[in-house]
């Protein structure tokens, strides 16, 4: 028997959710890094821009579709099709996202369980348990998966217990927390010599850079990656929306926050990089490349926490506590795209499926952990480099060329009566349709170079 959908109570809880998933370890990490190694300034007001242009309409692609078939993407794709062919077409691309959303997760919560582990170190240093504090931060197989097994638990958790009791109470508990700490460490970040000149790198932007055209893929495919676009996770939750919800409202909403959320995280990190080097920590090489890298995490920032006594145990604390949480509102969004189609197309219980799933892909982590330096790297560029971008276009390409107009402007007018004389209305159809696949296309082919 097929088990009855949930549904997000209201507003609140559905923007805490999305923002939540969009919110993760890339959004809080990536991004300053991906500042500061583009061009400070620049980059932030290139990214801020292409945001609203050509992230925000490939969203709402994903809350339309989701909203109007309440369903996981694999039903709500093959709903779309008006023929056998193009049905066909859309199961196949929905089982692909459910695929791509699985891999990111086996890789992620290698990553999340990492953040536990720098997160545990400084409290058993506290303790005075030296050997496990190396443990921690070590690069063991037992540690790995221990670690991912944890985090991998608590998002099962999760899950299991449904949408309104599991996704949005947890988002709502834990995204609140996570502003709380961000904005706290930012206080304290800021009183340290070099952090006014690592501010004046972020905010001040160098206008010629934005005729570069690598900063602007750079800041468009990040624009993309952080509102976790093309991989069905905003679809499903759209598909948790009420009705009488606005649609365009709703989308530019999630937009803003993580966006916001974005520029705050570049407010601590970029300071706090230049507060590392005032410490004698070098951050860049001679040829101006940031040194750290993917690795500037769990390099430069434990580095600068170790120069600040017994403040920086508890900095670090705080620190890991940030991205675990981070980390864990993005898993739950990724577990929930292969968990909905398993309940609603089969048999499964919530709890079975996420138990069962969640079980699959800390299996495929754990190839991952035995097989790190032939797969994890290939894993990351196969999802986020490569299907992502090809998803993306696909959702664009169904809600633009295969969803029909009239049923567009009934889904959208049906939280908000005057859309047909809106503005956002005469654009979003025809960027949807052309603008933005071509764009992601665009960004595809320069990675590809």
């Amino acid at each position: 028997m097929q088990q009855p959908r949930g549904e997000f109570s209201g507003k609140v809880g559905f923007l805490m959710a999305a923002t939540g998933s969009a919110v993760g370890l890339g959004n809080i990490w990536s991004f300053p890094t991906q500042a500061a190694s583009n061009g400070g300034g620049a980059f932030l007001l290139a990214y801020l821009i292409l945001a609203f242009l050509l992230a925000y309409p490939a969203l709402m692609a994903e809350l339309v579709i989701g909203r109007h078939a309440r369903a996981n993407i694999v039903t709500a794709l093959d709903g779309l099709g008006k023929s056998p062919l193009t049905r066909r077409i859309g199961r196949a691309v929905g089982y692909y996202g459910v695929l791509v959303a699985a891999l990111i997760l086996s890789f992620y919560a290698i990553v999340a369980g990492w953040m536990l582990g720098e997160l545990g170190k400084p409290l058993a240093q506290q303790l005075g348990l030296d050997g496990l504090s190396a443990w921690l931060t070590g690069s063991s197989i037992s540690r790995n998966l221990i670690l991912c097994a944890l985090f991998s638990l608590s998002t099962i958790a999760i899950i299991a217990r449904g949408v309104e009791k599991g996704i949005e109470v947890w988002s709502t508990r834990l995204m609140p927390m996570l502003l709380l700490i961000l904005l706290g460490l930012i206080v304290y970040v800021m009183r340290q010599p070099g952090a006014t000149e690592g501010l004046a790198v972020y905010l001040i932007p160098d206008f010629r850079q934005l005729t570069d055209p690598g900063l602007l893929l750079s800041a468009m495919g990040q624009a993309f990656f952080s509102l976790s676009l093309g991989v069905g996770t905003m679809l499903i939750y759209g598909s948790y929306l009420r009705k009488a919800d606005n649609l365009p409202r709703m989308g530019a909403a999630v937009t803003l926050l993580d966006g916001s959320i974005a520029f705050i995280a570049g407010l601590l990190i970029l300071p706090a990089m230049y507060v590392a080097q005032a410490q004698g920590i070098a951050i860049y090489g001679d040829n101006g490349e940031l040194l750290a890298g993917p690795g500037l995490i769990f390099q430069v920032l434990p580095a600068l926490f170790s120069t600040m006594g017994s403040a920086g145990a508890w900095l670090a604390m705080a620190f890991f506590t940030l991205m675990s949480i981070a980390a864990l509102t993005s898993s739950i969004s990724m577990l929930e795209a292969p968990v909905s189609v398993a309940v609603e197309r089969t048999t499964l219980t919530r709890p079975r499926a996420a138990l069962l799933l969640g079980g699959i892909i800390f299996a495929g982590s754990s190839v991952l952990v035995f097989y790190q330096a032939q797969l994890f790297e290939a894993v990351i560029a196969l999802t986020t480099v490569y299907s992502q971008p090809l998803m993306g276009i696909a959702l664009c390409v169904f809600v633009g060329w295969i969803m029909h107009r009239d049923q567009l402007l009934q889904e959208l007018a049906s939280g908000h009566e005057d859309i047909e004389g809106s503005l956002f209305w005469k654009i979003w159809p025809f960027y949807v349709r052309v603008i933005c696949p071509l764009l992601i296309l665009l960004a595809l082919m320069q990675s590809l170079r």
